[in-house]
């Protein structure tokens, strides 16, 4: 199963929302089409980021890219509703190694 992570700052809550209400609305989000495989949060540089690692069906190499962002950006649409985001970023793993997607 080709393996994707989709990447998200975030800079801020919207008001009536707790902190976990964010990884919610992002595992929601993804776990609604595809395997949500592992998510985390991590401080960069003072920024919370948020990660959802995710597998989509196998098929032609550039429709699982496509089946990827679209996840991505039904993630990042998610947690907008709960918090304000930044710098969605996708990755993809190759032979051990994570490629972001252009």
């Amino acid at each position: 199963m080709p393996s994707f992570r989709a990447r998200l700052d975030i800079t801020g809550l919207r008001p009536g929302f707790a902190p976990p209400s964010v990884m919610e609305a992002a595992t929601a989000a993804v776990g609604s089409s595809h395997v949500v495989e592992g998510h985390q949060l991590d401080v960069v540089g003072g920024v919370p980021r948020i990660t959802v690692r995710f597998t989509v069906e196998p098929g032609a190499y550039d429709d699982e890219n496509r089946q990827a962002l679209r996840a991505a950006r039904h993630l990042q649409d998610a947690v907008e509703e709960v918090a304000h985001s930044r710098n969605l970023m996708v990755l993809r793993r190759i032979r051990g190694r994570w490629h972001p997607l252009a």
